[in-house]
């Protein structure tokens, strides 16, 4: 016997439609942070005012950064002391200023596409 209340058809098909949005909310992130169009410090600060970044696991959000993989993620999780199943949200002060710093800083501002300064 399910714990949940039952749930109308509708109410089903709400919270299937919200499942699908997160689903693609992450996969565009994802992609972002793939090809570079979003660092990786921009979601950690963002998460202040985004619910789906915040309840994003750290190790998901590094293993998505070109050049990290889960064996070096895994490594920046233990020299900074974030247990594996920590998400961003939970991130203590100093666990957050650490995860910054460590990924570089505040992200660069976009260079110029014409080639000028």
């Amino acid at each position: 016997m399910s714990g949940a209340p039952p749930r109308t058809d509708e109410q089903r098909e709400q919270a299937l439609a919200r499942a699908r949005e997160a689903r693609r909310e992450r996969a565009n992130l994802r992609a972002a942070l793939r090809d570079r169009s979003l660092h990786p410090v921009e979601v950690i600060l963002g998460s202040d005012t985004r619910p789906l970044w915040a309840g994003l696991r750290v190790t998901w959000l590094l293993e998505c950064v070109p050049g990290i993989g889960p064996v070096r993620a895994g490594r920046m999780m233990d020299e900074l002391a974030i247990a594996p199943s920590r998400r961003v949200r939970g991130l203590g002060e100093r666990q957050r200023a650490a995860l910054i710093a460590h990924l570089g800083g505040a992200p660069a501002p976009h260079a110029p596409q014409d080639g000028t300064s």
